[in-house]
């Protein structure tokens, strides 16, 4: 209870009241309550998810015209070696860890060395620069354009023109505030004749970063000759230009660590005490979202120390890497990745890998704000959203949908050669042609003592792990698989960020109520696909498929009637008895096109089932004919229509349309056009398009407009789950869609969907074959999908955006997949979509 009266206290510490208390506030608390206070902060953004960024540290520069009196980094010219790392290392070190699962290159450099050693200043001329910063620069985009790695860079005290061109090649800056105490700068204090540690220059170099868009990383050393009360006050410094700007990612509170030959050699480190509480002071004065981290390799030693700053309340570890030193402090070596997971799991959290820039900076409605996006596929924006997965985290996985085995392999094989999937330019970097030593000690790698991966419960592979899944999840869990919950936003939200133990509760949720609701019967529909033209008065940026008059993609298309109807007629005479019908919305089709369509159809094979017409193309039938909704659905019924495909839905969420569809049918719209149907007595499917540029939240929000949709008529009989294909979506190539969902994404969706639904109000919940795949779509099977969809003898939407599946999945290949899905023998059923049951 004093912990949570203390959290509350200290909301609003920017009130006088609060200000003129909160020094005595802090040092009088106990350690234990003030601990625990910061730890129920923390939690309440973070939950139970810890992260780390695996790393590559790139000391392009030793160099430096301050010196630190605790400083080894910086380094004086030595004869016959470079003053930098040459481009060559660079890349090759990014593509080395791109390798092995890391996702940031961290350039690390000494300020202004050119302007203390004529030498750099010479060999920077070699390279074609005038500076370190210009260099730096290039380096960074020499990077973002040869690797998957994302840019993080540490150059010094920037003014605002360098941290707008650094902003253009890297995905976050970085600058230590180290701490504002006077006594610092003071003859024999650590900072005397240092011009770049100046808290002035520091503190305004961090506000321009905000100024100008920069998601910033800072901190403060400790233990270097400040007091609690210095901390304090630095910390207030930084919050209020946080709260002006928004800019500040994470807060790094950094032991000082002695070292030999120093000038504070023989100064103690702090004691652990001391960085407890200013661990736990930074947690409580800030908003609980804000990232809290301390460096684990410089954590004092001693039994339990990274639990404890657990519970002082970290909720980020910082740069971990598999294959470089840590060069600022070379004598402290990172920590093996499972070491770190295992006692990060000991206090019930889950250890995950993120990116350079936070999530709180990458989300729809911010990226726009925080990254660059200008050079298109080759923008910083583009490289992030291309390693991230729909939280903002790391994506961690060379899976995407759409993709095969030989895909799949080639992508690895990229990924280790460093390759990406854009071919745009960067900044050139001249190639020095001193033949010296590197004055950096060789950065050559050493064998990597972990690799970086995801599995498909969204866990970090091959690394311990919370065995058991949390309370609050498994109990909304049992509830909503009863079929008598019904589930608020924020639940399902929950649901939809499940990793590891949680993970594996939701599915087997689910699993338990597909077997209430089915049995082990699995089903699918023989039927064949008819796309009746690709030419598509809409440019959605998810769609490969339509085209424009004159569309250098690919050739238009429109079939003739005569074609629909052979079509058809084969397809029953290949025993169908379904043809699933949609296009593109033709400038030329108008309300009669479509009844055209149906009449060719039904002419052609009298006793098939007619699923056909998306909302958008009713509303489109509907508002050329001038005819009301309910008059125009009623006239396809009877000319044959049995059911609606419940596509055109993406995410039924209105940032989401405004990003992906901006001219299509809005949320109600489409939704109006559902309702209409069933109002008519045709049943409809539903969707949703999901992994281009949206979250789970409105991934949430659509799912509970579907079940109030669904709840009013009982006549949505599927709910089928469309991953976004993005390998040639003009979004994705603009740069500015991800990879589409992981596969922890996609299985997790199908499960959440069947917990959501369990009441039946969407009886079924159906895998898509053709854009996981025929093997991960029977792997569904066990995460409370009981359909998998249809044959399809002809598909051109997936195969469109560069999916390799789609063309025909016949019966007897489809019998065999769902018999043997996850080894469990399962019966199937062929069957008809418009079946009397459905109706009823």
């Amino acid at each position: 209870m004093a912990a949570t009266r203390l959290m509350h206290e200290l909301e609003d510490i920017d009130s006088t009241e609060v200000l003129r208390d909160l020094m005595h506030v802090l040092t009088s608390t106990p350690l234990a309550t003030l601990c625990e206070a910061a730890a129920l902060k923390r939690d309440e953004a973070h939950g139970c998810v810890v992260t780390f960024s695996p790393k590559v540290f790139l000391p392009l520069t030793r160099l430096c015209r301050d010196s630190c009196a605790y400083c080894t980094f910086a380094a004086p010219p030595r004869p016959g070696a470079r003053c930098y790392m040459t481009p060559e290392e660079v890349v090759g070190l990014a593509r080395a860890g791109a390798a092995v699962g890391c996702t940031e290159a961290l350039f690390t450099l000494g300020d202004r060395p050119e302007a203390r050693y004529p030498e750099a200043a010479c060999e920077l001329a070699e390279l074609g620069h005038a500076s370190t910063l210009s260099y730096v620069t290039a380096a960074a985009g020499e990077v973002l354009r040869a690797t998957p790695l994302l840019p993080h860079v540490n150059a010094g005290v920037v003014a605002g023109p360098a941290l707008s061109a650094l902003r253009a090649v890297s995905a976050s800056q970085g600058l230590m505030l180290e701490g504002t105490a006077p006594a610092l700068a003071a003859p024999g204090g650590p900072h005397h004749d240092c011009p770049d540690k100046d808290p002035t220059a520091r503190l305004r170099c961090i506000e321009e970063a905000g100024e100008r868009g920069v998601p910033f990383t800072t901190g403060l050393l400790l233990g270097i000759g400040e007091g609690r009360a210095d901390t304090v006050d630095a910390l207030r410094a930084l919050r209020a230009l946080h709260r002006r700007h928004g800019h500040v990612q994470e807060l790094i509170l950094q032991p000082f660590v002695p070292k030999p030959g120093t000038g504070m050699a023989r100064t103690p480190p702090p004691d652990r005490a001391y960085t407890l509480w200013a661990v736990a002071a930074a947690r409580l004065m800030f908003e609980p979202g804000m990232s809290v981290q301390s460096p684990p390799n410089l954590a004092a030693g001693g039994e339990g120390e990274w639990e404890a700053l657990l519970r002082a309340g970290v909720n980020d570890w910082g740069g971990v890497s598999p294959l470089t030193r840590d060069w600022v402090n070379p004598e402290k070596a990172w920590p093996h990745l499972a070491s770190l997971a295992r006692a990060t799991a000991a206090e019930g959290k889950l250890l995950l890998p993120r990116l350079p820039v936070y999530p709180s900076h990458s989300t729809l409605d911010q990226r726009g704000r925080w990254l660059d996006g200008r050079r298109g596929a080759g923008s910083p924006l583009a490289a992030v959203l291309r390693a991230s997965d729909a939280s903002g985290l790391s994506r961690g996985s060379s899976w995407w949908p759409g993709q095969d085995a030989k895909d799949r392999e080639e992508s690895m094989e990229g990924v280790e050669a460093g390759r990406t999937d854009v071919d745009d330019a960067a900044p050139s970097v001249q190639h020095s042609n001193r033949a010296t030593h590197a004055h950096v000690p060789s950065p050559t790698t050493r064998s990597a003592a972990w690799r970086v991966s995801l599995c498909r419960d969204g866990a970090l592979e091959a690394m311990p792990r919370p065995e058991r899944a949390s309370n609050a999840l498994t109990e909304l869990a049992v509830a909503l698989a009863s079929g008598q919950y019904a589930p608020a936003e924020a639940e399902v939200r929950l649901l939809l960020g499940a990793r590891g133990a949680d993970f594996e509760a939701v599915c087997a949720a689910a699993d338990n109520v597909r077997r209430r609701l089915h049995g082990d019967e699995v089903t699918y529909v023989v039927n064949r696909n008819i796309n009746y033209t690709n030419l598509c008065a809409y440019a959605c940026g998810f769609c490969a498929f339509s085209k424009g008059p004159s569309d250098a993609r690919g050739s238009p298309y429109l079939l003739t009637k005569a074609e629909v109807g052979r079509r058809v007629a084969e397809a029953w005479a290949r025993g169908a008895s379904e043809v699933c019908m949609q296009g593109g919305i033709h400038h030329d089709f108008d309300g009669n096109t479509y009844l055209g369509l149906l009449e060719a159809a039904k002419s052609a094979a009298p006793n098939i089932h007619v699923h056909a017409f998306s909302p958008l193309e009713v509303w489109h039938g509907a508002s050329t004919l001038d005819m009301s909704l309910p008059r125009y659905l009623s006239a396809l019924k009877s000319a044959g229509l049995g059911s609606l495909p419940g596509t055109a839905a993406e995410v039924l969420d209105a940032p989401v349309r405004a990003a992906i569809c901006p001219d299509k049918l809005s949320t109600e719209e489409w939704l109006e056009v559902a309702a209409a149907a069933h109002d008519a007595g045709l049943p409809t499917t539903s969707t949703i398009m999901f992994g281009s540029v949206e979250g789970p939240e409105s991934w949430a929000r659509h799912l509970l407009r579907l079940r109030s949709l669904a709840a009013r008529s009982r006549l949505v009989t599927e709910f089928v789950p469309l991953p976004f294909v993005h390998m040639e979506a003009p979004l994705y190539r603009r740069g500015q869609a991800r990879r589409g969902p992981t596969l922890h994404e996609c299985t997790l969706l199908h499960a959440v969907s069947r917990l959501v639904f369990a009441d039946g109000c969407i009886p079924s919940i159906q895998a898509s074959w053709v854009k996981m795949g025929p093997s991960e779509a029977a792997g569904l099977l066990r995460a409370g999908c009981n359909d998998m969809g249809g044959v399809l003898m002809n598909e051109s939407i997936s195969r469109a955006a560069g999916a390799s599946h789609g063309q025909e999945l016949g019966p007897q290949a489809m019998d065999d997949l769902i018999r043997t899905a996850d080894g469990v023998l399962m019966t199937t059923l062929m069957y008809h979509r418009a079946l009397e049951g459905a109706l009823n």
